[in-house]
């Protein structure tokens, strides 16, 4: 059933857990479960036992011993529930702290080194990173101990049961000609036959469940997103009233969800037509192959029950991949898509822009950039040996048509675009703030909003409500507290004014400004550099921008067109 290699991945993802700071105290309550499993099997032995001296009972019209056997079996069951109550609570335990480990675990790898962002740049492959996190992390853990643990349940079963069933059995003869063939604990042999049938069968019949499975779990989460981004984006779908191509979206997404959700239901129809008929025929089959030894007085009705019981346990535990074969299906395709995320996330942090983009930073007083080359993921070149010095107080506008590489450039000079080759060298001990063209609030509170990313406790009100003043944002200061998605409260013009706020708090020496003031009018586009000017200490200011208008608040231009090339003036 399982590809080559799946053991590795799966251990790769387990073991990260095992051997972490938590081990411990994991491993103990473990422990602590595997041993309460271990006692439900051992009550089922006890159980199996009361069931010859029941019905023995029964058949001898014993009704002291069937007194007797009544409280005992009142006993045997107390303890079952209270066993099976208590694994299945620590189970659960286990379950959470499991996931809230891994959770922690891989958002820290997905944040790290800002993967999050770089994997859009070069991975096509991981779609929404956010499910598999949110889903198929929990999936992952609660299939991972419900079937280890019951594959454990199983094994142990088997190993007491077949020792019971052996002795139960006894010896089959079967006349061959002139000779017999004797064959001791038949009943045995005859559990191991049906149930490797019974796998083979279900293996055959369930494997193209794993390849549906992955593909439900990635179409479910293809539309949930779908569905985010007409909430985010609503102010610019219903200006462009295009309501009717987002159904037909949503139409076509849902569509790949019915379309492999009906192939499940057929494929699990087929796999439960099986299943279901396996385990019918398992409840009176060892009924019918020990029926000829109750007949012949061989065994009373006790030990023909028993027998049965016996033969039961020991059927599950050998057809624990029948009845589990779904579930292994789904177990599978959450490890392939989890270990697939992993991996491209390891291949993201390794890409060498270390060693092709170097940052330096030196005691000098000048931000400079010699020889740097900036390009696309698939080679393509968009800006070629550009060399760059700035000194605090400068003021550079950078220009050119959509498209040629501006924005780009700025990514290379925040150390977030790996494509290139060149120098950045950085003076030592001093801030860089980068101010994007749509600014990113967080949710929660304004406070955070303003604040962001260092979050509250660093500022006080009175300075958060002079900035907010001096932005043009003091409608805003007496609802610090309000917590909103506030990029869909505020105005675009309103956004952009709040990341002037966040400059004026913190006050950095090197200010770069991508397009950060295309929603403000030109008077409060003024306004902002002029208040740059008056707040910051000498910063060094970097704008890209297409209006004419900010040509008056930069000392020099730097040009760049579309095959790569550069001019710098002023």
């Amino acid at each position: 059933m399982f590809k080559q290699g799946f053991i590795s991945q799966t251990w790769r993802l387990t073991r990260v857990y095992w051997v972490s700071a938590e081990k411990w105290g994991a491993r103990l309550l473990l422990a602590v479960i595997v041993g309460l499993t271990l006692g439900n099997v051992y009550i089922l032995v006890l159980l199996n036992a009361w069931n010859n001296r029941f019905y023995n009972s029964l058949q001898n019209y014993d009704q002291g011993d069937f007194v007797s056997a009544l409280g005992q079996f009142s006993i045997l069951a107390g303890m079952f529930i209270i066993v099976a109550v208590y694994e299945q609570y620590l189970q659960q335990m286990l379950e959470i702290k499991w996931r809230r480990w891994l959770t922690e675990h891989y958002l820290g790898n997905w944040m790290d080194g800002q993967t999050y962002y770089r994997l859009q740049l070069v991975d096509n492959n991981t779609d929404n990173p956010d499910q598999r996190i949110s889903e198929d992390l929990q999936l992952f853990v609660s299939l991972t101990l419900r079937l280890s643990l019951g594959l454990l349940k199983a094994s142990v079963t088997l190993v007491s049961f077949v020792a019971i069933l052996w002795t139960l059995s006894g010896t089959l003869t079967i006349p061959l000609g002139d000779s017999q063939i004797a064959v001791p604990g038949y009943m045995v042999w005859v559990a191991i036959i049906y149930a490797a049938v019974g796998t083979w069968l279900a293996s055959k019949i369930g494997r193209p469940l794993v390849g549906i499975n992955f593909n439900q779990q990635r179409y479910e989460a293809d539309f949930r997103f779908s569905l985010v981004r007409l909430r985010e984006n609503s102010e610019g779908i219903a200006f462009y009233k295009g309501e009717q191509q987002e159904q037909q979206n949503f139409a076509k997404r849902f569509e790949k969800v019915f379309r492999n959700f009906r192939q499940l239901m057929d494929q699990q129809k087929k796999l439960t037509w099986f299943t279901s008929g396996y385990g019918q025929i398992a409840i009176i089959f060892p009924y019918i192959v020990a029926a000829p030894r109750y007949f012949s007085n061989q065994i009373q009705l006790g030990g023909l029950m028993q027998t049965g019981s016996a033969f039961g346990r020991v059927q599950d535990a050998l057809s624990f991949f029948v009845e589990s074969y779904s579930v292994l299906a789904q177990w599978q395709a959450v490890v392939n898509r989890l270990s697939g995320f992993v991996n491209n996330m390891d291949r993201v942090r390794t890409l060498p822009q270390q060693d092709l983009i170097q940052f330096n930073h030196d005691a000098g007083p000048s931000f400079e950039v010699s020889g740097l080359s900036v390009g696309l993921p698939d080679g393509a070149q968009l800006l070629a040996g550009l060399d760059l010095r700035l000194n605090p107080g400068d003021s550079l506008l950078i220009t050119g048509p959509s498209g040629c590489g501006k924005s780009t450039l700025m990514r290379t000079l925040a150390g977030i675009w790996p494509f290139g080759h060149g120098n950045i060298n950085i003076p030592q001990g001093q801030r860089a703030l980068f101010l994007p063209q749509k600014s990113y609030l967080p949710l929660g509170s304004l406070r955070d909003a303003v604040l962001y990313p260092h979050g509250t406790g660093w500022a006080s009100d009175e300075t958060i409500v002079r900035a907010m003043a001096l932005c043009q944002l003091g409608e805003w200061s007496n609802q610090l507290d309000r917590e909103e998605n506030w990029s869909q409260v505020l105005s675009l013009g309103e956004q952009q004014r709040v990341a002037f706020a966040r400059v004026i708090l913190q006050k950095p020496q090197w200010l770069f400004l991508d397009e950060a003031t295309s929603a403000l009018d030109e008077p409060t586009e003024g306004a902002m550099y002029e208040l740059l000017r008056q707040e910051l200490q000498n910063p060094a200011i970097i704008s890209v921008g297409h209006r004419h208008t900010l040509v008056q608040y930069h000392q020099s231009q730097l040009r760049i067109n579309k095959a790569g090339d550069w001019s710098l003036a002023g």
